[in-house]
């Protein structure tokens, strides 16, 4: 066929991609979800919520309702900003967390990770740079790559990315010609890490992003499942021209439903429509209108404490587990949320280790996948979301087995005499003071 010559076996079209292209790639994460789907497999890997806390009979009735009363509405395409009650109810949602917005500034989208992406289309050229925690959301790292932007990372400790430090980049990459646009922030239950920002440095940094013309991209899956106490306020209750707030229900009702909502300054609302219109035309009339009801005649406060109980239970079976099995490890201690971050020895590369334990029946996510630059090479996120707290303990105790056996095959191989096992004392109760 003519204009194929650039192509190879696999991929006849392989020349004919547009450059931007090069910068998608399967994350590590959606990878594992083949092998820890297995039933023998205890998965530590993928943050799964628990959907079977949600009691059926609460979604059947729902929809059930809407059919009856506004079924030719929920059949038919929609407004590309998303359903008016529905952004309404949101509005209550987000006032959780210290929130006043308006209606016209909501924006529903297809699951939050829509909204990330509509955000770097209308804000990245290549070459630009997104400032990001270190580590990160694995899939905002391919989605910033999609659009050939450089990810800088800034480290975080027990009480989330440092100030200084982003100080510190923000100078480093002036002086050195670049453009930064956008500091991107899971600042809650942080996805890997599982630390919380403090209200202290959500200040410093708006204030930071202020003084440097960076906008502020809070993602904020994970915000209303506490544990110990409500989390600081959202940073968008006291910036409101500055941060563009995402929020979805895929945590705290069900990922199905596929609906998110961007919460933006007004001129950049304007052009997120416009934007969401060009990608998927309107959201789902139907899934948006099912939530709308469930919000409307459901106890959805009561729902998500139950959420809550669930995962605290699961987040305790596995903090007690790693206290048992890995005593002389380190690891972040969440106060919400799904993950915890695991340190190995130095000389542990968890990429390299994770077909062996596999092979030990138990699955977890390489800390590699949460860096744009390589980083997080022994480091583990371990999510306790899904598996019960029973084969949480059993997926800890596989899991340290693995962990010896790597430190034994290493000693064996060592041309520099016996590496450091797992002897160092470390404090268990606080989080590493640097999670990088």
């Amino acid at each position: 066929m003519a204009g194929l010559s650039e192509g190879n076996n696999l991929d006849p079209w392989y020349g004919h991609y547009a450059a931007r292209t090069t910068g998608l790639s399967a994350s590590e994460v959606r990878a594992l979800f083949a092998v820890a789907s297995r039933p023998e497999v205890v998965s530590l890997a993928g943050g799964m919520p628990f959907v079977s806390a949600l009691p059926t009979e609460l979604v059947t009735s729902a929809i059930d309702r809407l059919m009856r009363e506004r079924g030719p509405v929920a059949l038919q395409y929609g407004s590309g900003q998303g359903a008016p009650e529905l952004r309404e109810q949101i509005l209550d949602v987000m006032a959780l967390e210290g929130i006043r917005g308006s209606v016209d500034d909501v924006v529903v989208t297809t699951g939050s990770q829509h909204a990330l992406e509509l955000i770097a289309k209308l804000f990245l050229d290549p070459g630009d740079v997104v400032l990001a925690e270190g580590p990160s959301y694995v899939t905002a790292l391919v989605v910033f790559r999609s659009f050939q932007a450089e990810v800088s990372h800034v480290p975080m400790d027990e009480h989330g990315l440092i100030p200084a430090a982003l100080r510190e980049r923000i100078a480093a990459l002036k002086a050195a010609g670049k453009r930064l646009k956008l500091l991107y922030t899971v600042p809650t239950f942080n996805n890997p890490a599982g630390v919380t920002l403090s209200w202290e440095r959500r200040l410093e940094l708006l204030e930071i992003a202020r003084e440097n013309d960076i906008l502020v991209l809070e993602d904020n899956p994970y915000g209303l499942l506490y544990f110990d106490g409500p989390p600081p306020h959202a940073m968008r209750s006291v910036e409101k021209d500055g941060v563009v707030y995402l929020g979805t229900f895929s945590k705290t009702l069900a990922p199905g439903f596929r609906v998110g909502w961007a919460l933006a300054p007004h001129a950049i609302r304007e052009k997120l429509i416009l934007a969401n219109e060009a990608a998927v035309l309107s959201p789902s009339s139907f899934t948006q209108l099912v939530i709308s009801e469930y919000l409307s005649s459901a106890d959805w406060r009561a729902q998500i404490d139950t959420f809550r109980g669930v995962y605290r239970e699961r987040r305790d079976a596995m903090l007690s587990a790693l206290a048992e099995y890995l005593p002389k490890l380190s690891w972040t201690i969440p106060n919400g949320g799904f993950y915890v971050w695991l340190n190995l020895p130095e000389q542990v590369d968890a990429k390299s280790m994770l077909p062996r334990a596999v092979k030990q029946l138990v699955a977890y996510t390489p800390g590699t996948a949460f860096y744009a630059d390589g980083n997080g090479r022994n480091n583990i996120r371990l999510s306790f979301c899904y598996p019960t707290p029973e084969f949480i303990r059993e997926g800890i105790r596989r899991l340290s087995s693995v962990i010896t056996g790597e430190l034994e095959l290493l000693d064996t191989f060592s041309q520099t005499g016996p590496l450091t096992r797992i002897t160092a004392e470390r404090n268990v109760t606080s989080p590493p003071p640097n999670l990088g």
